[in-house]
């Protein structure tokens, strides 16, 4: 994993409205305290983003399962194994199985995906690759989603791909903040003895 790039913040030297943001993270997850402990050395880095994550990803007027389609599809791409190995609880009530993560970056051809599905990652796709579109591509999203959906969409990939690519280079991990809470953690990486497994195991899907 390598050395650590950036320090957390320890718990105790945070605010009490930090606090209760963080026993959230814990309890919760999306995001996992370590990350939240990273942006905890500037509030204002802190609060932007938590409060950014909970109005464009957990709440809004997109459906939810697709955004956290998206948010994966962001952590495969740039590679950023501690978002990587995140799964949204509330992606999982709404039906998401693990079949589907497996298969994102071969959404188009993958008959795991539905057409909105399938549209979202592609948009995912083009903002993440700097694709160009056309009007077909457009045609394709205006079939799917409204106006509104389309810019939280938007907005929450361009989030998520700025923080992803920024984490994975500071050589951070799961359970090593507020440790022992499992919220929102990947099957196979609950805790840090089947981290640690899965991470070793030549199908782990950062080695692919």
């Amino acid at each position: 994993m390598g050395t650590q790039r950036i320090s957390y913040v320890p718990y105790d030297d945070m605010t009490a409205e930090m606090q209760a943001e963080m026993e959230r993270c814990a309890r919760e997850g999306t995001p996992r305290p370590e990350s939240s402990a990273i942006r905890a050395h500037v509030p204002a880095a802190f609060w932007s983003f938590a409060d950014s994550w909970r109005d464009l990803f957990r709440d809004g007027v997109l459906d939810h399962s697709v955004k956290e389609l998206a948010r994966v599809y962001i952590s495969r791409t740039v590679k950023c194994e501690y978002c990587g190995n995140q799964r949204s609880e509330q992606g999982a009530a709404a039906g998401l199985v693990e079949g589907k993560y497996d298969e994102l970056l071969n959404f188009e051809s993958s008959d795991r995906f539905d057409a909105r599905e399938k549209a979202a990652l592609a948009y995912a796709e083009a903002i993440a690759w700097r694709l160009d579109t056309d009007d077909a591509f457009w045609e394709r999203l205006h079939g799917q989603f409204s106006e509104p959906e389309l810019v939280e969409l938007g907005c929450m990939i361009g989030l998520t791909l700025g923080q992803q690519s920024w984490l994975r280079l500071l050589n951070i991990d799961h359970h090593q903040v507020m440790p022992g809470t499992r919220a929102s953690m990947a099957p196979g990486f609950e805790d840090a003895e089947r981290l640690a497994a899965s991470k070793a195991s030549e199908e782990y899907w950062a080695k692919a």
